[in-house]
């Protein structure tokens, strides 16, 4: 790049000086300690959000810096050139989105030594994801595959030294457990983070419990993890901030009036003696830096070199105090060579309180439709990488739309993206370029059902607005329409498929001529009513679908009309009969038409009165000048006084279907729903439509729908971490220390990925919901879940805007669903399998022909011999010639299953199989992860002790017997494969 012109004589003379072999990478670079002295381990970093008050674009190229001054491709410039200065300093790079787009530009000269730095240690990446995620409403296969995909660059560009050993999550609101089991699962040694709830890191400084051993899952062993809190939030000590964007005094050394060295140094020791009460080794770790700082690196690092001189010179006079570039690395390997003993932690650090009226739980509901256009992006990005799989496309514009996707979901995992936090323009932003990403890796998708269908011509377009019962392909007609879906789970499921039409009357048949069972089903009028909704299809041609991979449905119009949804529509409230009885013969629900609310639920053999109510929380407004006048806002969740229930009679519609049954809802001016039962399926669903939430009376307001019951869950609830494990929740308690409840309703909501339930001896209620969402119980057998916010205030934690997203000229509305579950109590609240289901259901494509549309058979993979509780978590091209297969075990009860997956190996025409880490980049036999001892168990190790593999690794050739393609599946475990498949010449 221009920017380094004047130091290329430099670089080349660096690169001329250290043999382009020498790596010195890893521990072997990290400096070393001194004895009996407090050492402290400074790590220069910049924290780079991707996205925030400013796009990525903008905060990458340093634009619109009256937003915030910030510029990434700066800061990587200038760090970059203040290291080749001096072998003794050190940077950590996070978030591998931006450092791609600023490598991609550099020079080979400067490509060159930006490898040797990172090859010698000097320049290392920790988290290495795409982004640094949030930990509360991201979802687990997300999660992973962002962090495929930023390990994979890293090991690409970098070889070994590029991947990182440490999760470095200083920024995301609160911290999950799955995400440390992921950690661990990727061998990481360990992670650091700088947001605790106040309370519970008061006591930790005072009980020397900062850093801990987390045990991150019930049911992997080896899933113990080293995880440290930051002393001063990620920030340098203050006073310390020598960034050009801060106002702290220099170190001034020469023969100045103003030399101010000894001062400065005592002042900064100590802040170190001090600091280093709350932690119980003679390491601690100092992070220097801050959001998008180090723009001008010259200035930081002149300034930390002379700190680190004067605070080490004082050792002449007797300080104790020995201070030098680190990293998070090095400081967790000198831990580790301690042998010591760490405190324990079991669940989760949710939720996260800042201060007596502060708790963030506000964006686990913050932007809901954005937060389901993120699940709609993974559902349709775990579409596209199988059917890539599946027709062997090795286009160059399929990779690099595949990657665009990619790339796009990698950012949407981000902690300011997906929680909602960031400005308007912002989300708008990302909303486009995830839109853009899925259009262009649409094309991938029809090339792919091009070959894998008779279709060859087929337009197989998607429809992203079918939450609205619209599509574009079918708006004019239904008729000669072929729908193509596509199954991304491991196994055959049969499912119900809702397709947008007239109301005419059709026939609908498989591959192979076959009537399927079909029946057109009213769209409610409140969704008909919607603004800039095109009317053309006021009806939903809905059929029962069997879909092993791929299937093709013919749908033609018959000529004669027959109005069989109008037939079919049903008013209870003219009847005089004071209950409404919907029925299929697996659920059978009874409604109060005086009220016209649910009253009692029937499945799997029970009966519970179970009524579902929508409420308000009027959003606290304040000026922010104190705790106590804490506005609730983008993160934090304050109401205003008590709930209101909205206790307009509700007003029924009931749709008696044959096959489906809807009663649809009209609770008031802005609140409507339906409720559906299908038959032969075990479940209700809810399909809420809220919105524009009122702010005519100048409050704003978050809407929460309630399911109350007879239950004694005894302040028990139960929800899931990032949608995998289940972890229980006690009313007004944490699992470390006594919370402020100062708020007990927002201090009792908890991050709802996938579900919520609750329980007593006999009886489970269980919710699953279509995004992330906050969710409580409040009292002994209510659940709720919060749907939608719209507040007016700004809640003063940096966005600068208030929550109120407004969408042709007034306030957002929004759609979604809940799905209910009433079932016997039997070991642990698990639905996982099913929320799997519900997630990765039939994707739909549209095409127009005549004629009978067929599926090559031939090109489909044998997933035949996969355990029912096994699912095909991910099956995506990796690299050249080479398939990443991810097998998780969904079960958390019983015992391990087993099978072969050689018939997947040969149908995949596999040469080589091998077993890696949970992200793909590692290969398992190489795991070499540090192990801790905790208190309690009385084992202090006389040597450092490692984790390794957990299992044998599984590494098998196609010249091997079956019998080596064994895979075998504790409760929950995931394994992950790369296969290597065979030439074949084009």
């Amino acid at each position: 790049m221009e920017y380094f012109g004047g130091t290329l004589a430099f670089i080349a003379l660096f690169l001329l000086n250290t043999a382009i072999c020498e790596t010195t990478c890893g521990f072997e670079a990290c400096p070393a300690p001194k004895l009996n002295m407090i050492n402290v381990h400074l790590v220069p970093h910049s924290h780079d959000d991707v996205g925030w008050l400013k796009t990525v674009d903008q905060y990458y190229y340093g634009s619109q810096n009256k937003i915030q001054h910030a510029g990434v491709q700066y800061i990587l410039d200038t760090v970059v050139e203040e290291l080749l200065k001096d072998s003794s300093r050190r940077f950590i790079q996070v978030e591998t989105f931006f450092f791609a787009k600023w490598y991609s530009e550099q020079t080979e000269t400067v490509q060159r030594a930006v490898k040797k730095l990172v090859a010698q240690g000097r320049l290392e990446f920790a988290g290495g994801a795409w982004s640094m995620n949030d930990e509360a409403t991201v979802h687990y296969q997300s999660v992973i595959d962002q962090f495929n995909l930023g390990l994979r660059y890293l090991k690409d560009t970098f070889g070994d030294c590029g991947r990182p050993t440490v999760g470095w999550q200083i920024d995301p609101f609160g911290h999950s457990r799955e995400m440390a089991s992921m950690f661990a699962q990727m061998a990481f040694n360990g992670e650091f983070f700088a947001r605790m709830d106040y309370v519970d890191k008061k006591q930790r400084m005072l009980d020397l419990e900062m850093e801990m051993i987390w045990q991150s899952s019930e049911f992997l062993k080896n899933s113990n993890i080293f995880t440290g809190m930051l002393y001063n939030h990620y920030a340098a000590p203050p006073g310390f901030c020598f960034d050009i964007n801060c106002e702290d005094a220099p170190i001034i050394d020469g023969e100045s009036y103003d030399n101010n060295v000894d001062a400065r140094v005592s002042e900064f020791i100590d802040y170190v003696k001090n600091m280093a009460k709350s932690y119980r080794s003679t390491h601690i770790m100092v992070p220097m830096g801050d959001d998008f700082q180090y723009e001008d690196a010259a200035v930081n690092f002149k300034n930390m070199d002379k700190l680190i001189k004067y605070v080490n010179d004082r050792q002449s006079t007797g300080s104790q105090v020995n201070v030098f570039y680190s990293t998070p690395s090095c400081y967790l390997y000198e831990l580790h060579q301690l042998k010591q003993t760490w405190p324990n932690k079991t669940k989760d650090f949710f939720p996260y309180s800042s201060d007596s009226h502060s708790y963030w739980t506000g964006y686990f509901t913050s932007r809901p439709t954005q937060k389901r256009f993120h699940r709609d992006g993974n559902h349709f990005f775990q579409t596209v990488k199988q059917l890539s799989v599946l027709a062997n496309l090795s286009g160059t514009q399929h990779s690099e739309d595949l990657d665009n996707l990619s790339q796009a979901m990698g950012i949407m995992q981000h902690h300011d993206a997906v929680t909602g936090t960031e400005k308007q323009a912002v989300a708008s932003d990302y909303d486009r370029m995830l839109f853009k990403a899925i259009v262009g890796a649409e094309n991938s998708a029809r090339d792919a059902l091009r070959s894998l269908t008779n279709l060859t011509s087929g337009e197989f377009k998607s429809c992203l607005e079918l939450n609205i019962s619209v599509c574009a392909f079918t708006q004019d007609t239904a008729n000669n329409v072929i729908v193509t879906l596509v199954n991304p789970l491991a196994h055959s499921s049969t499912q119900y498929v809702r397709v947008p039409a007239k109301n005419e009357n059709y026939i609908v048949t498989d591959e192979k001529g076959r009537e399927m069972f079909s029946e057109v089903v009213p769209v409610p009028w409140q969704v008909l009513a919607l603004e800039h909704r095109p009317n053309d299809t006021q009806h939903e041609l809905v059929f029962k679908a069997s879909v092993d991979k791929i299937a093709n449905f013919l749908i033609r119009v018959l000529p004669t009309p027959k109005n069989i949804a109008e037939d079919q529509v049903y008013f209870p409230a003219e009847r005089s009969q004071d209950e409404l009885t919907v029925e299929t013969s697996l659920v059978k629900l009874t409604f109060d038409t005086t009220t016209g609310g649910l009253k009692t639920v029937e499945m799997n053999g029970l009966t519970e009165n179970i009524q579902q109510t929508f409420g308000i929380y009027k959003g606290y407004r304040g000026n922010n000048g104190e705790s106590k006048n804490r506005s609730s806002g983008a993160y934090v969740f304050r109401p205003s006084g008590d709930i209101e229930i909205v206790n307009s009679k509700v007003e029924l519609t009931f749709y008696n279907g044959t096959r489906v049954k809807e009663v649809q809802q009209h609770v008031n001016e802005w609140i409507s729903q339906v409720i559906r039962i299908y038959e032969d399926v075990n479940r209700v669903e809810f399909e809420w439509l809220v919105g524009p939430i009122p702010t005519d009376d100048d409050v704003g307001k978050e809407i929460i729908t309630r399911f109350s019951s007879n239950i004694s869950s005894k302040g028990k609830f139960y929800t899931d971490s990032n949608g995998r494990e289940i972890l229980e929740r006690e009313r007004n308690q944490r699992e470390h220390f006594t919370p402020d409840m100062s708020e007990a309703i927002s201090g009792n909501y908890y991050p709802v990925t996938g579900q919520i339930s609750l329980q007593d001896d006999e009886k489970r209620i269980t919710l699953l919901n279509d995004r992330a969402q906050g969710g409580s119980s409040l009292k002994d057998g209510e659940l709720e879940l919060m749907l939608h916010r719209r507040l007016l205030n700004d809640d003063a934690f940096g966005v600068g805007e208030a929550l109120n997203e407004i969408q042709y000229g007034t306030g957002l509305i929004a759609r979604g669903k809940i799905y209910l579950i009433l079932d016997a109590v039997a070991g642990k609240p698990n639905q996982r399998l099913l929320q799997h289901q519900l997630d990765q259901h039939f994707w739909k494509f549209f095409s127009k022909s005549n004629g009978v549309a067929s599926v090559n058979k031939n090109m489909i993979p044998d997933f035949f011999g996969i355990p029912k509780s096994v699912e095909l978590l991910s099956l995506e091209p990796y690299s050249k010639d080479q398939i990443l297969i991810r097998l998780e075990n969904f079960n958390t009860e019983g015992n391990v299953v087993s099978f072969n997956i050689y018939p997947l190996f040969e149908s995949l025409d596999g040469y080589q199989i091998w077993e890696t880490t949970l992200d793909g980049n590692m290969l398992l036999e190489d795991v070499k992860r540090f192990k801790f001892a905790q208190d309690g168990t009385g084992n202090i190790p006389s040597s450092v002790e490692y984790y390794h593999a957990p299992h044998s690794p599984l590494t098998a050739n196609s010249t091997m017997n079956a019998s080596g393609f064994v895979v075998t599946l504790v409760p929950m475990q995931i394994r992950t494969f790369i296969i290597q498949q065979k030439y074949i010449p084009s």
